[in-house]
């Protein structure tokens, strides 16, 4: 089977994608690229990397001996990186999310088609262990027709938004809550086997730090709601200075034969499900739902899987990726779906900044 070498730019992020790539049997990591040339010092020597493979330079780095580049930067330098990696002939595994504006995403697909390399976004919380069995229950057809469903990602982190010691701001300070999207949006439209046509948009301001309100990573809330090509409505939450912890991944799917969720208080082990003439009743006659177990890591998965971040999902993720590789198909998050789990939150936002009416999502392929 061909190995594949692989470059990674961006390594704070990128370091749990650099163990996770040097445990995998097909893929040798031959480069790194990052600004900080104390990071690449230490993971070069930690990876037993020549200097020669170590690059402050992007347009360097896209000159070495590599197949594939992992782009892990802060999400303002996606576009213009992918875009210069898939002309460099490279196959491109991209963080979410894919880019901060529509036209900097239709450059992205337009990128893809002109280059005939592959795309896919690596939107991880698709592979979580219990959406991929939740997966199984729909293809089944045990949910029936999925007509809503909601999703919440609510994580402080306001350390990774501004330095309190000194004030200076960090990347994220610029990234609205809801444009960072895919992980809410990602695992419902794969489960719900759709695409979004429609969204609005509201926030709550900036009561909890109002002294940030010029900086709309602070906005206390971001709410989606979206209109699907199926007919479905789906809503998210969004925040990244609410105080809620442990942090909160909160998925329901209702169909017209059941409902599934996974429970709201971070554990492994508070989901719920019901099924329509399946979940028995309760002993007094009422409908009630069973608890289901709900762990984001898979416990029959190879030893390797545990190199990756996130549970098993990433060691998932990379499978599918070299899947399409080897066989010269589409991943499932190719680059269509990827600006399918990015573009209807950049028009969420623009509605939730003016009026927060219904506005148009264009389908990007």
């Amino acid at each position: 089977m061909h190995t594949w070498n692989v470059g990674i730019v961006g390594l704070s992020r990128g370091r749990g994608f650099l163990s996770l790539f040097a445990a995998h049997p097909r893929m040798r990591v031959t480069a790194l690229c990052d600004v900080n040339p104390a990071i690449l010092s230490d993971l070069g020597a930690a990876f037993a990397l020549p200097d020669a493979a170590l690059y402050t330079d992007y347009e360097q780095f896209l000159a070495a001996p590599t197949d594939i580049v992992m782009i892990a930067t802060p999400i303002r330098f996606h576009a213009e990186q992918t875009i210069r990696a898939l002309q460099a002939g490279k196959h491109v595994l991209c963080e979410q999310t894919a880019a901060y504006t529509v036209d900097d995403c239709a450059r992205i697909v337009q990128a893809v088609r002109d280059t005939g390399r592959t795309y896919m976004m690596a939107e991880n919380y698709c592979y979580f262990h219990y959406i991929r069995q939740w997966r199984q229950l729909v293809d089944q057809g045990k949910l029936g027709f999925i007509y809503y469903a909601e999703a919440e990602y609510i994580h402080e982190i306001e350390d990774l938004l501004v330095d309190r010691a000194t004030g200076a701001f960090h990347w994220r300070h610029e990234r609205p809550p809801i444009w960072y999207c895919a992980h809410c949006l990602g695992p419902l439209l794969t489960l719900m086997d759709d695409r979004i046509v429609a969204a609005s948009g509201s926030h709550a301001g900036f009561h909890k730090r109002p002294e940030y309100a010029d900086h709309l990573g602070f906005l206390d809330m971001e709410v989606g709601l979206f209109r699907t090509k199926k007919g479905a409505l789906i809503k998210i939450a969004r925040s990244q200075v609410a105080p809620r912890y442990p942090h909160t991944v909160y998925y329901s799917l209702y169909g017209t034969h059941g409902y599934v969720e996974n429970g709201r208080d971070g554990s492994d082990t508070n989901g719920f499900l019901w099924i329509e003439g399946e979940t028995p009743e309760s002993e007094h006659g009422h409908r009630q739902a069973e608890t289901i177990w709900c762990p984001t890591s898979d416990p029959d998965a190879p030893e390797e899987a545990r190199h990756g971040g996130h549970g098993t999902s990433e060691y998932y993720m990379l499978a599918d990726f070299l899947y399409a590789l080897d066989n010269g198909v589409a991943p499932p998050i190719d680059v269509v779906r990827a600006m399918d789990f990015t573009v209807p939150g950049i028009v969420a936002h623009e509605s939730a900044m003016s009026d927060g009416n219904w506005r148009e999502v264009p389908l990007l392929g």
